[in-house]
């Protein structure tokens, strides 16, 4: 038997059948979309899954890449959605990751019968169910598993953005705002991928 390294977490909220677990990624960064994922997984994940699943905060860049891959693998339905920084200026970032996870459960394949959202603040989906759950991502299996995907994928698309534009380092801070990324951004000025809402953008910008 795997010796676990956390807490094994609980397979569902609910006894609904098709529970979905989101989450999203990117709100404190300052370039860049937010992600939001939603994730179906079957009744009895693997049982690598299930010791291996955890908060994506909390597992290392491999890691998280390989239970990206088997959270692909295994799920019944999984989705990745994204809002463009434009969106998160017009409608405040709230508003931009809760869309997103709308956008997520949107596309799933099958139409979810509970969702369970990590986090205290949502909207409903239509007439489906939901649950907030504050540090969701480290009690759900479904919910870590969206976790993972809104990470891994956010990241993969800001190494994406790097290559335009090298200068804010966007390879290893990812967007969010690091000494080096502050320091391109009063060298540099903002570019088109910055949310120029946010205050430390908001202030640069009327520099240039």
């Amino acid at each position: 038997m795997r010796t676990l390294k956390h807490q094994p977490l609980l397979e569902k909220f609910s006894n609904v059948k098709w529970e979905a677990g989101c989450d999203e990624a990117g709100r404190g960064c300052l370039a860049g979309p937010v992600f939001a994922a939603a994730v179906i997984l079957p009744d009895q994940a693997s049982e690598d899954l299930m010791n291996l699943l955890d908060d994506s905060k909390k597992t290392g860049i491999a890691l998280r890449n390989k239970l990206r891959r088997m959270i692909e693998q295994e799920a019944v339905a999984f989705a990745v959605s994204m809002v463009s920084p434009e969106e998160i200026d017009r409608i405040n970032i709230l508003n931009a990751s809760i869309l997103a996870m709308h956008r997520a459960l949107e596309d799933l394949s099958l139409k979810p019968g509970f969702i369970v959202v990590d986090g205290n603040r949502f909207k409903p989906f239509g007439d489906v169910p939901h649950q907030c759950i504050i540090k969701g991502d480290g009690k759900y299996l479904s919910v870590a598993a969206a976790s993972i995907l809104a990470k891994t994928w956010r990241d993969e698309h800001m190494l994406e953005l790097h290559a335009e534009f090298p200068a804010y380092h966007w390879d290893q801070n990812k967007g969010y705002p690091t000494a080096a990324h502050l320091k391109a951004l009063e060298t540099e000025g903002p570019c088109k991928y910055h949310r120029l809402s946010y205050g430390p953008v908001r202030q640069l910008k009327l520099s240039f």
